[in-house]
């Protein structure tokens, strides 16, 4: 299998997108200044056992997407572009893809989102599968929030969530 990389713009910077042969496998959004440095790539590199050739052009419908979703279009980016679900496996996955259904502007709690993947108390290990998810934005972990409402974390920034969340309410 072969693995290839483009950046793709978004408001928190460019995030980084790995495509194998079967879709997207990774999308991050940075914690960098600047996402091109190589040891961006190295975690992925890792997971994927492989190291991804840069591919100038190869997230462009990706960015459209993500342009389209920003301007406050509900794009459900998983009937645009093929995921390759190769990172994920078990529970995980089962949420993640459980996770896709939830509509734009709506929000589940990790439990709701629990039973709904058949698995009724794993509300901790669906906040697992958020934040391992190798799929920012794309797969709308997002919209998984507290029992109480609450927004919650988005990995290191809360503020990120926040600002996802008031996108697809307004």
């Amino acid at each position: 299998m072969t693995f290839r990389y483009d950046f793709a713009p978004t408001p928190f910077g460019d995030a980084l997108a790995v495509f194998s042969d079967e879709g997207i496998v990774r999308f991050d959004l940075s914690e960098s200044e600047d996402p091109r440095v190589p040891w961006l790539l190295e975690g992925v590199s890792r997971q994927l056992r492989a190291v991804p050739e840069p591919d100038p052009g190869a997230a462009d419908e990706l960015a459209h997407l993500l342009a389209d979703y920003f301007d406050g279009e509900q794009v459900r980016f998983d009937e645009h572009i093929r995921l390759d679900w190769g990172l994920v496996d078990g529970f995980a996955l089962t949420a993640l893809r459980t996770i896709c259904e939830i509509e734009w502007g709506e929000t589940m709690s990790y439990g709701e989102v629990a039973v709904l993947a058949g698995h009724p108390g794993a509300a901790r290990a669906v906040g697992t599968a958020c934040r391992i998810t190798p799929f920012s934005i794309i797969v709308p972990v997002h919209r998984v929030v507290r029992s109480d409402g609450s927004a919650g974390q988005y990995g290191a920034h809360p503020e990120r969530k926040t600002f996802l969340l008031d996108l697809e309410a307004s």
